[in-house]
């Protein structure tokens, strides 16, 4: 009998510590897909810190480096540029990057570091249990904004590719959604771009990839897909920010 469907060889057969609903291993798999579709297994090295995915090398079967919280770009830069010829990537999350690591990632992308960037944005501070995340949508509801979150009161949702894409350093800017299998798919192209860009043309590039988080959200996971799809996707829409590729 034909084999269809597998396991990817640079993903280890561990059980999921993730929350029912959590879009983190849909992007742990697809991040796998393209390693051992590009053969780049034995050159990787990831990048984790301080979130809901600090146990990643758990699930990655490749070199990983557990980090300070907000401080995956900074510590990928010193790789990179230690080990050119190894290809780099940061597996972030908004609390992580859009708010600790705020200054790490900007200037990281100012400076045009040739690594990777997989920014996973739930719109909130997941493994802490539910607080407003520098993503977290205006209205909504946090341990930390019980009425909502309020512009007046705790500032506007930040767009980090936009805010980026100013920069020249920045090469390559896409957020993507894994909420149903066409924007799975296109994640895993965005995905896969990014790394091709890095290793052809040694470029900066972020991937920012809308996900659910039910428990924080405090919704079952098919009423969370559904919030995602009538709330996050219409503030963040899904789309190519910036691409100086072929530049």
């Amino acid at each position: 009998m034909q084999k269809i469907c597998a396991k990817p060889e640079s993903m280890k057969d561990t059980a999921s510590h993730y929350c029912p609903g959590c879009g983190h291993g849909i992007v742990h798999r697809l991040i796998c897909e393209v390693v051992d579709e590009l053969g780049i297994r034995e050159r990787l090295i990831g990048i984790c810190p301080v979130g809901c995915s600090v146990v990643a090398y758990n699930y990655f079967d490749f070199d990983m480096v557990e980090v300070a919280h907000g401080r995956a770009p900074a510590v990928a830069t010193g790789i990179k540029r230690a080990l050119p010829d190894r290809v780099v990537f940061t597996y972030q999350g908004d609390g992580d990057l859009a708010s600790i690591g705020m200054a790490e990632i900007v200037h990281a992308a100012a400076r045009g570091e040739a690594f990777t960037v997989i920014f996973i944005n739930n719109a909130t501070y997941g493994m802490t249990g539910g607080q407003m995340a520098p993503t977290t949508l205006l209205g909504q509801k946090t341990l930390t904004t019980p009425f909502g979150r309020r512009s007046r009161q705790e500032g506007y949702p930040v767009k980090i590719p936009e805010l980026l894409a100013s920069l020249e350093g920045a090469s390559y800017l896409e957020r993507v959604a894994v909420d149903n299998p066409a924007h799975i798919r296109e994640a895993k192209r965005a995905i896969k771009k990014a790394f091709l860009l890095q290793i052809e043309k040694e470029k900066f590039s972020l991937i920012e990839v809308l996900s659910t988080c039910p428990t924080a959200w405090r919704m079952s996971p098919l009423a969370s897909l559904k919030w995602l799809k009538e709330h996050m996707l219409v503030f963040y829409p899904v789309g190519i920010i910036k691409d100086e590729s072929n530049g």
